[in-house]
């Protein structure tokens, strides 16, 4: 009998060390994402890593699929909700169906200049996070892309030029299926993945991004022509699924939180800067910014108040966070439902 318990106690010390060995409470959370390995956002995301898992001793790694191999954001959400990956640095719109909110930084014309919407964001990216985490995913902050511009093969001055093109648009861009409603156009379709093929064998001949994202894709290589009339603003931003999230000690949590939400920081930081240069490193390698004229450019801008009048019916947005978005917006539709 002795015997026995002494062999019971020493089983139990055994699993009880293995319980609380860092081999057993250590989690691996695997991210994908569409940015390129060498990348500025992937370069900061693996130094993140690195610090959380000297700061955890080894009980948090991050493992990244970066360059879309695991596909579109689309893709990656249905992985994290099937528990394939923990989360993923995507476009913000990605979880527009369970966060409608997200998708009111993409209306177009909504901020006049970065520094407008460095000031907004001060006051609604806070409220859009919360909103963010209430719906099942932790959120780190958001990076800002730029702003976008249409880009295309042959020169667009006017909504005519636009219909005679062949335009990309990305999935599910509910923004950019409205732009182009308004427009009178039908636009092709395509995973980011498939975008420069298309523009190699003509399938597309327009694309609608930021400099940064044209130079960071190669789509560069094939527009000419840069229609010099920001459309709208782009972001992103790091989601991990709260339920894997929440197993990590809270210690944890917060080391995590801390260090990713710094590098979220640096990165729309760095953002603003590379799409200032991203511009230009366009203009040196030959592509023509066009200038709207007065005319034109009036034309243009009555896109937004059917847009954001089409997605004020479409979705329940918070009233709150719409008035605190387009507070600096002059001529912004009264919210309604």
């Amino acid at each position: 009998m002795k015997r026995l318990l002494k062999k019971l106690s020493l089983v139990l010390a055994v699993s009880l060390l293995a319980v609380n060995s860092p081999a057993v409470l250590a989690k691996t959370i695997k991210i994908a994402t569409l940015s390129p390995e060498g990348t500025f956002w992937m370069k900061h995301m693996r130094v993140g890593a690195k610090e959380i898992k000297q700061r955890t001793g080894g009980r948090v790694k991050f493992k990244f699929y970066p360059g879309g191999v695991m596909g579109n954001d689309d893709n990656v959400l249905r992985k994290i909700r099937i528990g394939q990956l923990h989360g993923g640095a995507v476009t913000i719109g990605t979880i527009s169906q369970s966060v409608p909110d997200v998708t009111l930084y993409g209306l177009p014309y909504l901020f006049s200049s970065l520094d407008d919407a460095v000031a907004i964001r001060k006051v609604t990216d806070p409220m859009l996070s919360a909103e963010i985490e209430e719906s099942g995913f932790v959120n780190f902050g958001f990076a800002q892309g730029g702003f976008t511009y249409l880009m295309s093969k042959d020169p667009i001055n006017s909504l005519d030029d636009l219909r005679q093109r062949k335009s990309w648009i990305p999935e599910k861009s509910d923004v950019g299926l409205a732009v182009y409603r308004y427009v009178g156009v039908t636009p092709i379709s395509l995973p980011l993945s498939d975008v420069l093929t298309g523009l190699q064998t003509g399938l597309i001949d327009t694309i609608v991004t930021s400099p940064i994202g044209a130079l960071a894709l190669q789509w560069h290589t094939h527009i000419q022509y840069v229609t010099d009339q920001p459309i709208n603003y782009l972001a992103a931003m790091l989601i991990i699924d709260k339920k894997v999230f929440e197993k990590l000690s809270r210690e944890d949590q917060a080391i995590v939180r801390e260090v990713m939400g710094d590098v979220y920081k640096k990165i729309d930081e760095q953002n603003r800067v590379d799409n200032i240069a991203a511009r230009e490193a366009l203009i040196n390698q030959g592509v023509e910014f066009i200038k709207l004229s007065k005319k034109d450019k009036e034309e243009w801008e009555k896109i937004d108040d059917f847009v954001i009048g089409e997605m004020l019916k479409k979705y329940k947005y918070n009233q709150k966070l719409y008035e605190a978005v387009t507070a600096n917006k002059k001529d912004a539709p009264a919210f309604h439902h």
